[in-house]
């Protein structure tokens, strides 16, 4: 007994000590862990040191299952209500161009119809993970290219759901659509009893195990909630993600969503690893090795095809050209759930062996380039608004149309304080001076131009005659010191007030007349915008629920960021 256990835990300590590796490795390297994970199968393949075991299976799937139900942690209705267009509007357009345009390549390279709707609809999704994490590592979630990014994700995570339906069916013997239609009925009879379910059940359990403070029980009820979930539609016929998936929604309508992505990460990520480790395991290394000029002539057509049409799905939306642009490259690489459709044994059977080992090597390369990619299209976007720009970048600007408030600074704090008032539909502009910060925040579709307050020339080009408000968001004092009097002569209508980090510099300013506004929590610029909307009469109720809702985006987020 004693020895079966030893030897049963052998790949299991092997594996865990690769991926802790793989992980330090490829953070160091700015690469998706995915990348690392997959490498680490592919080697372990190409020695066999370590086979495809079914306990390994069983944690595999495991994996999915908790990636699925963490998803679903973040899809609740009320998402669903404040960004339905861009959920199911332009998620939707993405990914049927995205799918069309990828199977026709997919029937040009020789794959019979089914294969290629397959592997055109499983390329067409992208990863949540890399994106997100883009998008939260250069503070974009609240500009206009953020948030439709992710609504778009949403879409193509549920969409993904139906994909694994799809491809299940096939191994069914009745006719694919006839399976596809029982599915979907099944599937909207799960999606009612979830909804149902999260208010008459899911709700009073937590409530029960809240009050008695056991928070072991946490774990265990999220456990058995993604399990069971995952296990019920199974048992009808449908697929364990689909369940994990209603799972972790019947969860995001409670207040505890929060504690339970806290109790369930370390289960998925450790588990995830075990999934895209054993993704490779049954790669032929001697194969892929011999065939390292099609994965990358492949890589790039998916990276090219996709952003071509995903450019072309947000200009449907009539999208200005260099938000398209930006948000084609960003979601141009392919999706972690590419690995597993195209690692079910009916969809190899379909694609073929080799080509679904060539297709799975390929998606790894471009989410190992994903960050590039976002960054050139980033770059690309900032010079096509600067080209249209440029021309009017130093004209006068009618006082009679200028915006109420100037943003001085477009830094963490200016970017969202600029996002509150796009929110409550407040005309701004913004100035800054920093080269590398200009070019981000125009590249993201902000109102700026370049320049500096310090310099009294430009006061009239930016029309502070107009303006009703002036927001330093990095004021320095002794330049403030000498120039606010003066300001306050040549335009007495207009109101400053300068964003600072603790009491010590809010007095001293005070002290020189500006009003001071402190600003030293997480995320920043949140109380400064709380501040800048007061001042412009917003009322304290919508004020509380515009903050609630970046508080809980910014959680939301941050939970992605964790590595897999």
């Amino acid at each position: 007994m004693e020895t079966a256990i030893l030897s049963a835990l052998a790949p299991v300590i092997l594996l865990l000590a690769l991926g802790v590796l793989a992980a330090i490795a490829t953070r160091m390297m700015r690469l998706s862990s995915i990348v690392g994970y997959l490498a680490i199968g592919i080697a372990l393949s190409a020695t066999g040191a370590v086979k495809l075991t079914e306990p390994l299976s069983l944690l595999a799937e495991l994996g999915v299952v908790l990636l699925l139900f963490d998803i679903g942690l973040h899809f609740s209705i009320s998402h669903l209500r404040e960004r339905a267009t861009d959920i199911f509007g332009m998620g939707s357009a993405q990914v049927v161009l995205a799918s069309t345009g990828l199977g026709v390549i997919g029937l040009a390279f020789g794959l019979p119809p089914m294969a290629a709707f397959v592997v055109g609809a499983t390329l067409s999704l992208s990863s949540t993970a890399v994106v997100v994490r883009i998008i939260v590592e250069r503070h974009q979630q609240g500009c206009p290219v953020g948030i439709t990014t992710t609504s778009i994700l949403v879409f193509q995570d549920v969409a993904a759901i139906f994909i694994l339906i799809f491809v299940t069916a096939l191994d069914s013997g009745r006719a694919v659509g006839l399976e596809v239609v029982l599915a979907l009925a099944k599937a909207i009879g799960a999606f009612a009893v979830a909804v149902v379910s999260a208010r008459y059940l899911v709700l009073p359990l937590f409530e029960l195990v809240a009050r008695n403070r056991n928070e072991e029980m946490f774990t265990a009820v999220a456990l058995l909630i993604a399990l069971a979930a995952g296990w019920a539609t199974g048992s009808v016929g449908l697929s364990l993600t689909l369940g994990a998936f209603l799972g972790g929604m019947m969860v995001s309508e409670t207040p505890y969503r929060a504690i339970i992505q806290s109790e369930i990460k370390p289960f998925r990520g450790l588990l995830l690893g075990f999934f895209f480790i054993s993704v490779g395991l049954p790669l032929d290394f001697t194969a892929l090795a011999r065939l390292w000029p099609e994965i990358l002539v492949v890589a790039a057509i998916i990276v090219g095809a996709k952003i071509v049409l995903n450019i072309g799905a947000s200009l449907l939306f009539r999208w200005s050209v260099p938000g398209s642009t930006q948000l084609g490259f960003l979601l141009a690489q392919g999706s972690e759930f590419a690995f597993v459709i195209l690692s079910l044994p009916s969809v190899r059977a379909l694609v073929g062996e080799s080509r679904s080992s060539v297709l799975i090597a390929a998606v790894a390369l471009t989410l190992a380039v994903a960050p590039n990619l976002a960054e050139a299209g980033r770059a690309m976007a900032g010079r096509l608004r600067r080209i249209r720009s440029a021309r009017a970048q130093f004209e006068l600007i009618p006082h009679d149309l200028v915006e109420p408030v100037l943003v001085v600074g477009m830094g963490d704090r200016g970017r969202t304080i600029a996002d509150a008032l796009n929110a409550f539909g407040i005309g701004y502009a913004a100035i800054e001076e920093n080269p590398r910060l200009l070019r981000e925040a125009v590249a993201d579709g902000y109102n700026v131009i370049f320049g500096s307050l310090s310099d009294p020339r430009i006061w009239d080009p930016v029309a502070m005659g107009g303006r009703r408000l002036s927001v330093l968001t990095k004021p320095s004092l002794d330049l403030t010191a000498g120039l606010s009097p003066i300001a306050q002569r040549f335009f007495p209508d207009l109101t400053s007030i300068a964003v600072v980090g603790g009491a010590d510099e809010a007095e001293a300013f005070a002290a020189i007349g500006l009003p001071p506004v402190i600003d030293n929590a997480e995320p920043h610029g949140l109380q400064a915008a709380m501040a800048v909307l007061d001042r412009l009469g917003i009322s304290p109720g919508d004020v509380e629920g515009w903050v609630e809702r970046q508080k809980r985006g910014a959680v939301e987020h941050a939970d992605v960021l964790a590595p897999l």
